[in-house]
């Protein structure tokens, strides 16, 4: 089988001999199997190597716990690494990618040799115990994956960048053929338990295991990639067109700032490999250090704490949730301007009402069940409000609009106010009322003459009275119910019966005409408050809407 750089692999012959497990050290089987020295105690083991022609590095392996057989791993000229896999082997491995070629192969495997021959990564790498240990944090912002605002959850990927020095892994680049830095599991050495304190997975998953750089100098620098889960009080009174502050604090979980000082790589997070949200804009990441002193300790403890600003992309949500509502809103006064007969009003207000109640549930759902109300919720409910405060209006109009002969006239102060300037203000006027019309003279009424000529007829007999030129005129005026009867004739007393009819039917005519004319006036006043409410409403729904609105910008 054989890897290759990137990691693929492809199988390849088996070996045609098996060999024993040199019993000399491994750094001096290495040496034998490429110089072919003499003080080698067992370079006949190594045959097949020579014939493979291998001069380039070897990987260490440690653990060996064979049987009958033996696993070595090797890499070639051609940057090939050779695995020759045999059974009833149990090998613990530790695989260094060493980057050389031909003898700094072999330099590098001794600089790792002599590394970790007795070194242990359980204590803090510091020769003077006293003094703190520094290490620096780098974070770098790849990616948003979620912001959960129900449960204040926010989940992204981080690369994180942790660099300390440590004392025991140090060597002169000169002794080692100018090698500066090599490349080992970050599980070898040493390393800070830099955590996030604000922490919300329920499964504690930390960072990947991933090499660490140790250059010349002891400078261990450790890149790993983490998707941590973290609480963020999330602020939703300016929802949809609200920002978030999200807190990511890091620091030490046991060691205290006399044994480690955690320090800031940068000022601010790196965003230069951030990749765009389709929900959230990143505004800015600024970083800052913090030292608290907890109740339960008297040493400090340094935390540094990355806010992350957000605004959220609110055109999903006007398209989706608030235009649809506004456009609902103004269907509200519209139903002031239907006839009152028309037996709609009140539906469509309740159906109004209805549609709100449907998106005011849909933005409940998304938004958590804190004290702090939405924006959009509050618009939902100043707006169902009002469609509920004009359904009760629609109401109160229509019953005054169905005011019957029984119920009292209109009040001097209506006929005036409403029917007299509101009227003309909002341009309602009877059928064939328009502003141009003349003004009825009160003053005048029409004169009612009536022509009596007809034959009385007695019980006893006929007899025919007839009575040329006879006139019977009825005048009204204005203030009184008087009625006064010239006629040419010497005795009208035979028409008294005739006389009661006619006044009884001019009654009857009478009070129907006030009837209607009352009827008509309460009419009148309902649509003048119709039109004055829907006017309103209107504008109420338009600064509403602007109210809104203007948070977009």
């Amino acid at each position: 089988m054989a890897i290759s750089e990137l990691g693929g692999t492809e199988l390849v012959r088996p070996a045609e001999t098996h060999y024993r497990l040199p019993t000399t050290p491994l750094s001096q089987a290495q040496q034998c199997s490429w110089a072919h020295s003499d003080h080698c105690s067992a370079p006949q083991i190594y045959p097949r190597w020579q014939q493979l022609c291998v001069v380039s590095a070897v990987q260490l392996a440690q653990g060996f716990a064979c049987t009958a057989y033996q696993c070595w791993v090797l890499c070639s000229p051609a940057a090939l690494c050779f695995l020759v896999p045999l059974q009833l082997c149990r090998v613990s491995f530790l695989s260094i990618y060493l980057g050389c070629s031909g003898a700094q192969g072999k330099f590098a495997y001794k600089l790792f040799h002599d590394l970790f021959v007795n070194y242990s990564n359980a204590l803090r790498p510091v020769e003077d115990t006293d003094r703190a240990l520094n290490v620096t944090l780098q974070i770098t912002l790849s990616q948003i994956i979620d912001m959960d605002e129900r449960n204040q959850i926010l989940t992204v990927y981080l690369w994180i960048r942790q660099v300390w020095v440590d004392a025991y892994l140090t060597w002169d680049k000169d002794d080692y053929d100018g090698i500066d830095a090599i490349h080992i599991p970050s599980s070898y050495v040493w390393r800070p338990d830099i955590v996030l304190y604000n922490n919300a997975d329920d499964q504690f998953t930390g960072s990947m295991e991933t090499n660490a750089v140790i250059r010349y100098d002891g400078q261990v620098m450790w890149d790993s990639p983490a998707i941590t889960k973290s609480s963020c009080k999330v602020d939703v009174s300016y929802f949809p067109f609200d920002g978030q502050q999200c807190r990511l604090t890091f620091g030490s979980w046991t060691y205290n700032g006399n044994q480690i000082d955690l320090l800031n790589g940068l000022d601010t997070g790196d965003l230069t490999d951030f990749v765009e949200n389709v929900e959230w804009e990143v505004l800015g990441m600024p970083a800052k250090r913090n030292v608290i002193t907890y109740g339960c300790c008297s040493e400090p403890y340094p935390d540094i704490t990355y806010t992350l600003l957000l605004k959220r992309r609110a055109s999903f949500y006007i398209f989706n949730l608030l235009l649809p509502c506004i456009m609902i809103s103004f269907l509200a006064p519209l139903g002031f301007y239907l006839p009152a007969d028309s037996g709609e009003k009140v539906s469509l207000g309740v159906t109004v009402l209805l549609a709100l109640t449907v998106f005011q549930l849909l933005v409940a759902e998304s938004m958590p069940p804190s004290e702090n109300v939405p924006l959009i919720g509050k618009y939902y409910i100043a707006t169902m409000t009002m469609i509920t405060a004009s359904t009760a209006l629609t109401i109160f109009i229509m019953n005054i609009h169905h005011c019957g002969p029984g119920a009292k006239p209109v009040p001097k102060w209506a006929k005036k106010f409403i029917l007299k300037y509101m009227a003309q203000l909002f341009f309602v006027y009877e059928v064939g009322e328009s502003c141009k019309s003349p003004k009825q003279q009160l003053g005048h009424l029409p004169t009612v003459q009536v022509l009596v000529s007809q034959t009385l007829s007695s019980a006893s007999g006929q007899q025919d009275w007839k009575e040329t030129g006879t006139r019977m005129k009825l005048e009204y005026g204005r203030e009184g119910q008087q009625y006064r009867v010239c006629t040419k004739t010497q005795c009208l007393c035979h028409h008294n019966s005739l006389l009661r009819n006619v006044e009884y039917i001019a009654n009857c005519f009478r009070d129907q005409k006030a009837a209607q004319k009352q009827s008509g006036e309460w009419k009148k006043v309902a649509k003048v408050m119709d039109r004055i409410f829907m006017w309103i409403f209107f504008i109420m729904v338009f600064f509403m809407s602007m109210l809104i609105m203007s948070k977009a910008i």
